[in-house]
């Protein structure tokens, strides 16, 4: 094993060969880690890019060619400079993932706490007066109040769905408005 290069190593985990894919990573995966640093500061990140880069190269190992070119030098430089670019897109990767993650609005949270027991009842109470109030609505409005308030379509959306002018739709909202405002004071 330590007479193969870089390039055989390679193509010997293309054929499943474990131990070849642990010298790979014995040879390479400490200045791998050195040149992630330099690029990136998060130890975490590194990390994270470092197991997908060779989780890649044990799937992926059958891509590659092992062309040996002059300018490289022979097998070692290709297989090397293959690995370098696995690792740099998982690096671009990783930056994307953060980047979209910074972009969220994060959510502040409310403390909870329990709502006081008169709360509560007086929310019952609203509740069954405004289920009161709204069946004495006449149909029509109570229809229109559904539309705009509950449903959340605007003016126009209701006037369509259920079939009148505009005009007609705002003057029942404003009806059933005025007669709950009356029965729940």
């Amino acid at each position: 094993m330590d007479a193969a290069d870089e390039g055989e190593l390679v193509r010997r985990v293309a054929r499943g060969d474990r131990r070849a894919f642990d010298e790979l990573y014995r040879r390479t995966a400490p200045w791998l880690e050195v040149r992630l640093r330099c690029r990136c500061a998060d130890p975490d990140v590194v990390a994270e890019v470092l197991q997908d880069t060779y989780l890649t190269v044990w799937r992926a190992a059958g891509s590659f060619a092992g062309v040996q070119t002059k300018s490289s030098g022979g097998g070692k430089g290709s297989a090397v400079g293959w690995l370098w670019t696995i690792a740099a897109h998982r690096l671009v990767d990783a930056f994307r993932r953060r980047a979209r993650k910074a972009r969220v609005p994060q959510v502040e949270l409310m403390p909870s706490t329990a709502p006081a027991a008169e709360d509560e009842v007086m929310a019952a109470r609203v509740g069954q007066e405004l289920e009161q109030a709204l069946l004495v609505l006449p149909p029509e409005v109570r229809a229109a109040l559904r539309a705009t308030v509950l449903d959340g379509l605007s003016t126009r959306e209701a006037s369509v769905l259920l079939g009148v002018p505009e005009n007609t739709v705002k003057s029942r909202v404003r009806r059933a408005r005025i007669a709950l405002r009356e029965a729940l004071s």
